[in-house]
């Protein structure tokens, strides 16, 4: 026996952080002749023996040393390293023959290594993890995580039995990554990491950069090889590369993947990525969307949370299907022409203990301090953006959506959170920055530097903020000391507005500022209006029943009257599943929309109203281009509070492209109307929100009008309106 007893135990008792030193190959002195030795620690191994690659025939036998397994011989004709297998009899007489975990070099070199402590490597996604390789001409699996206050690591799964003696990972100096790199594994295995933390008892934990996992209330890592799929997309991702979105109609659909349609026949399951792609892409063309926004799909082990507690921060969740899936999802969409934006939730992560919290036994990728790393609100864990592995961790995530899945825009959640050290925190709750302020200066960092990247590698990918205050600068580029998005949830407009449709008209005069306030700072940042799943769940309402008085048709009428205010108000559009159509019963993440209410005129009017906006909207070019430009809209009149009357221009490079919307928010047909318009003319009437089509009463002004010399609202023309009830008319000029 050529190895110490000290070396024997710290493999059998797991405590080895440089396993490679003691098994594998190594030179060796017997005497004064240079020879080499092995040794192997092999589960359930009768015997073993080393065989030659080059040569099969010549083999060397090790002899078992501890009952668990441990192997050494000393191959005393030969001093040169060479290519060897392993060669095992297992004790139920299966011959197994294959390549020793630590005859490898380390799969990450020293640069490698360097740039991850540094949070600079960008795609470090691609190394670390599970990444299956052909290393050194060797098809296997390379394994590495960071996990700086571990005393040992090993990885364990069902090609070891789950027992972290056998697979030992290598400590790569003081960076705190483990690396192994095991030969014959393949995609499908499971696996985990088991931790051995300073506090003297071992932890198993998921694969933080993991890309597929087992279903609750399992929660394996498994191997994938996310590369193989055949992306037919060239043409959207060129396309996409050179649009500038700004100046582009943007119209989404947001939806949960889980509660959108069910399979009736087979338990009410939801439709799965592949089903969906064909389900998905009828209904968005048809209702003319131009994009679709997930609510998170990233991997998250409890349904309730609607995926906004991630586990699997690079994996799309298992619940309808594998990662090919959901790319033959996203590759479909984009082959119809339609984007596809995803929930990406950076901000905080959950308490589960198979995942990222206390990962080595310490506060890793959150703060030790419940003041800076406890979220009070959701019982979550906010991320250490002041740590560099930390902030590449999160880094990569964004682009490993964009690089791996082709995603086209990430909607950045609950930004807020992130941007103040108080948030939701009283008086002595919180630390304060280096300089005594509130804000969160890595958060900001790391946000800038997120955006910035994504730009620079995915161009034409969109970054939006859901930010519910007024932080400056939101939409600014970086290199203007903004955050860099493209694009900011309006959710000043959004609370404005529902309160103001909220009350009895009756009483709407006396409320008109809510309706006009919102332009004060709408050029501010490139806004999108938004009802997203926030505003029809928790006793909220649906977005019909928000609507004040009855029937449901006069709802109805309400509800058709604030879309047309939404869709021609300037900024791009959001809105959530089942409210464009008018879902009566609020948003239930475990049931399907009420579909079968698009039998009824009321629901299927609304629906055609949203059809007909998207259609708009998407034909007339002013509209896009002036949505962020204050130049493409003008007021006509905003202070007829008395009769709840707003009346605007949205302006075009074309004169032909004005439109006058004219909006009525009281039940009361108002005959006769005067308003006052800029050119002579025809004023055609491209949308009555009152159409009988639509389920409204028809009243209307007959396709539209001419315009009057009658000098009104302060212009030379006017146009004399039959405003129906509860509407939204528009009018395009005609010349």
């Amino acid at each position: 026996m050529n190895i110490s007893q000290k070396e024997i135990e710290s493999i059998t008792t797991v405590k080895c952080a440089q396993p490679h030193g003691v098994l594998g190959m190594h030179p060796h002195q017997k005497g004064k002749k240079n020879c080499l030795i092995v040794r192997a620690y092999l589960d359930d191994a009768k015997s073993c023996e080393v065989v030659d690659v080059a040569d099969e025939s010549v083999r060397y036998e090790l002899k078992r040393l501890t009952k668990d397994g441990l192997f050494e011989g000393v191959i005393a004709d030969r001093s040169e390293f060479f290519k060897y297998r392993l060669r095992i009899e297992r004790y139920n007489g299966e011959i197994r023959q294959f390549y020793d975990p630590y005859s490898f070099l380390p799969t990450l070199s020293e640069d490698d290594v360097y740039l991850f402590s540094e949070g600079n490597d960008h795609f470090v996604h691609r190394k670390m993890g599970a990444q299956v390789r052909t290393h050194d001409g060797v098809l296997g699996v390379s394994f590495a995580v960071w996990a700086p206050n571990a005393e040992r690591v090993s990885v364990v799964g069902d090609f070891n039995h789950w027992d972290g003696r056998y697979h030992m990972m290598r400590s790569l100096g003081a960076s705190g990554v483990w690396e192994l790199f095991i030969p014959g594994l393949e995609p499908g295995m499971k696996y985990k990491y088991e931790i051995g933390a300073r506090q003297g008892f071992p932890l198993l934990k998921t694969d933080p950069y993991g890309t597929a996992f087992e279903a609750p209330p399992y929660n394996a890592s498994i191997i994938c090889d996310v590369d193989r799929y055949e992306w037919k997309d060239a043409d959207w991702i060129e396309r996409r590369a050179n649009t500038v979105w700004k100046d582009q109609p943007i119209s989404v659909y947001e939806m949960h993947v889980g509660s959108w349609k069910a399979v009736v026949e087979d338990a009410a399951r939801p439709l799965g990525y592949r089903e969906l792609a064909h389900e998905l892409v009828g209904y968005l063309k048809d209702m003319h969307y131009t994009h679709v926004e997930f609510m998170p799909l990233s991997e998250h082990p409890f349904d309730g949370s609607w995926g906004y507690q991630v586990t699997g921060f690079f994996a799309p969740t298992y619940r309808f299907g594998t990662p090919e899936d959901f790319m033959y999802l996203v590759d479909t969409l984009h082959q119809n022409g339609i984007g596809v934006i995803m929930d990406w939730v950076p901000a905080h992560f959950p308490t589960d203990s198979f995942a990222l919290a206390q990962f080595d036994g310490t506060a890793l990728y959150e703060h030790a301090d419940p003041r800076q790393g406890f979220h009070q609100d959701w019982g979550t864990l906010i991320f250490n953006y002041g740590r560099n592995e930390v902030r590449g961790f999160l880094i990569a995530t964004a682009l490993a959506w964009c690089e791996r899945y082709h995603i086209d825009g990430l909607r950045v959640d609950a930004v807020a959170s992130m941007l103040y050290l108080d948030y939701s925190r009283e008086e002595g709750q919180w630390i304060p920055n280096k300089y005594g302020g509130r804000e969160n200066l890595e958060a900001i960092d790391f946000l800038r530097q997120t955006n910035d990247l994504v730009h620079k590698y995915y161009p034409g990918t969109l970054m939006i903020a859901e930010e519910s205050t007024s932080f400056p600068g939101v939409t600014k580029p970086t290199a203007e000391d903004g955050l860099g998005f493209d694009i900011k949830w309006n959710m000043g407009w959004m609370h404005d507005t529902l309160e103001y449709f909220q009350k009895d008209p009756i009483y709407r005069k006396y409320e008109h500022h809510q309706l006009s306030f919102g332009m004060l700072y709408q050029y501010s940042e490139n806004f999108t209006q938004v009802f997203s799943h926030d505003e029809v769940v928790h006793g909220k309402g649906s977005m019909l029943l928000k609507m004040p008085g009855e029937p449901i048709s006069n709802k109805a009428h309400q509800l058709r009257l604030l879309y047309g205010l939404m869709w021609i108000w300037p900024g791009k559009k959001t809105l959530f599943m089942g409210s464009d159509f008018g879902q009566s019963a609020e948003w239930n993440y475990n049931k399907c929309l009420d579909w079968h209410l698009l039998q009824y005129p009321d629901h299927q009017g609304i629906q055609m109203v949203v059809r007909d906006l998207n259609k708009i909207y998407r034909e007339i070019p002013g509209l896009a281009q002036g949505d962020n430009a204050a130049e493409g809209f003008e007021w006509i009149n905003c202070t007829d509070a008395e009769n709840s009357i707003l009346t605007f221009l949205r302006k075009g490079s074309e004169t032909t492209d004005d439109i006058a919307a004219v909006g009525n928010f009281t039940p009361v047909l108002r005959e006769g109307f005067r308003v006052g318009v800029p050119h002579a003319g025809f004023w055609k009437e491209i949308l009555n929100t009152d159409a009988k089509e639509y389920g409204g009463l028809g009243f209307g002004n007959n396709g539209g009008v001419q315009a009057e010399p009658v000098e009104w609202d302060g212009r030379p023309y006017s146009i004399k309106l039959d405003l129906p009830p509860q509407s939204m008319s528009l009018f395009r000029y005609q010349g």
